[in-house]
């Protein structure tokens, strides 16, 4: 078993594991708070510690703390921003709502490793002390929603706008190649008027385009940080030097459009940008749901689905039913769309938490967003290179539905009427035979005047020639 020490905080003794990086209490809130085993994800604690080797550098500068110790602040801080001590954060994301937990376990793990790089012991809260020095002109009520900020502008950033482009590509790749291929629309799951398999993909493509324009307009409202209000707002505690600076520094680092906001009291007592953001993310769900759904229902068959499309196919469809191959990675991405709509619910909850200064469900509203953005880029990545960039046209059942779809009759709404064209429509349905076979058996049009403006591909663009021969 192993060993422990014990350590002190405000409200007594406790015994911490003699391994452990963290203090008193940290470990009360390990105790408090067994609920979920999640844990705040990578990129929050490369924010965290990112936020505090700021603070440090600028409590540095501005003269208030000892470089000796600012240095070593800072070198522990950035060895949590490069993940070499994540095992050092244990708390559960359910945990007090400002994170203040999170926020102490930071201070204590960060001043334990300078501590030792100055040549003391882990626990001796000397020569650097965890509030006195890490969290000098902080709070956990700044720096919590600044790290979550700058956490999900990373996910954002690195992750999110990269996936979304490529899916893009992949999407604007397939409407170039197929801006030929002639297929049956439909509206209501019902057979449309035509419409060309590369008109079908630039619908998607644009979808997925103005989600990468979507994502990057929330850079703005995410890129205001609470840092420097300290308690409520106020900034009492904090130099008024030190949050510019270490903004200045944060943005340089991250390479982010980071600033301070403009009203900390807002910033604070308000988590509107991470609403905003999540909201945002939703959207984009909803268009990968969209995208996904149609590929899978195109791809639906073989022998008695639309069968548009072949999708690669990937592994055995089922147990008990040899050959079967199911379109797996649409649903996935509809499962990745579906968890987000769920976040984007708890975070909307989670933004009424606002009662008077503070906002106090931030933790479940990073895990949330950050899960969402996580999510949304692995599905992007995923739905694009194994389903998307593989995707073929059934050329042949393409060819056929399009022809024989009695929507086609809509051309000759200007010429005989909507009551007539109905009528063939329906006699279309009932013999068998295509419209444009109807129309020259009938003596509406001559072969030459049906195959000019029954084309399928013509009827895929706006015409100025609505009365075509004049028949």
């Amino acid at each position: 078993m192993a060993g422990f020490r014990t350590e002190k905080d405000t409200m007594g003794e406790v015994r911490v594991p003699a391994d452990a990086l963290w203090g008193a209490s940290t470990q009360r809130a390990v105790e408090n708070f067994p609920i979920s085993g999640i844990r705040f994800p990578r990129l929050f604690l490369e924010a965290i510690g990112l936020v505090k080797a700021a603070c440090a550098d600028a409590n540095v500068e501005i003269g208030l703390l000892d470089p000796k110790i600012g240095g070593a602040i800072r070198s522990a801080a950035k060895d949590v921003a490069a993940g070499k001590h994540d095992a050092q954060f244990p708390l559960d994301i359910f945990q007090t709502g400002s994170g203040t937990s999170t926020n102490t376990n930071a201070n204590e793990v960060i001043a334990n490793l300078a501590n030792v790089q100055l040549g003391g012991v882990v626990g001796a809260k000397k020569p650097v002390h965890p509030n006195d020095h890490v969290n000098m002109g902080q709070s956990s009520n700044d720096v919590i929603p600044t790290a979550i900020h700058v956490a999900v502008l990373l996910a954002i950033d690195r992750e999110l706008v990269p996936a979304l482009e490529g899916l893009h590509g992949a999407l604007a790749a397939k409407a170039k190649a197929w801006d030929g291929i002639v297929k049956s629309g439909r509206t209501h799951l019902m057979d449309a008027t035509p419409i060309r398999l590369g008109q079908e993909f630039s619908g998607y493509a644009s979808q997925v385009e103005h989600a990468v324009a979507r994502v990057r307009g929330t850079y703005r409202h995410l890129g205001e940080l609470a840092l420097g209000g300290t308690a409520v707002g106020t900034g009492i505690n904090a130099h008024p030097d030190m949050p510019p600076i270490a903004i200045r520094k944060l943005a340089g680092e991250t390479k982010l459009p980071l600033v301070r906001a403009p009203n900390a009291f807002e910033a604070q007592a308000a988590q509107d940008a991470l609403v905003e953001t999540s909201g945002v993310l939703r959207t984009v769900a909803v268009s990968l749901f969209k995208i996904a759904d149609d590929v899978r229902l195109m791809g639906s068959g073989p022998r008695t689905g639309l069968a548009e499309l072949k999708l690669p196919e990937l592994q055995p469809g089922s147990s008990i039913m040899p050959g079967k191959v199911n379109p797996v990675i649409p649903e996935a991405v509809l499962q990745v769309c579906a968890q987000v709509f769920g976040s984007d619910a708890a975070v909307a909850a989670a933004g009424l938490a606002n009662h008077l200064d503070l906002c106090t469900m931030m933790p479940v509203m990073a895990h949330n967003l950050l899960q969402s953005a996580h999510l949304l880029a692995r599905a992007s990545v995923v739905f694009r290179e194994k389903c998307i960039d593989g995707l073929e046209p059934n050329l042949e059942k393409i060819r056929r539905d399009a022809e024989m779809s009695t929507a086609i009759v809509t051309r000759l709404n200007p010429i005989i009427g909507y009551d007539k064209a109905a009528e063939l429509a329906k006699e279309s349905m009932r013999t068998g035979k295509t419209v444009k076979e109807l129309v020259i058996e009938k003596g509406i049009l001559s072969k030459a005047e049906a195959e000019k403006l029954l084309d399928p591909k013509a009827l895929t663009e706006a015409s100025k020639d609505l009365l075509g021969s004049g028949a």
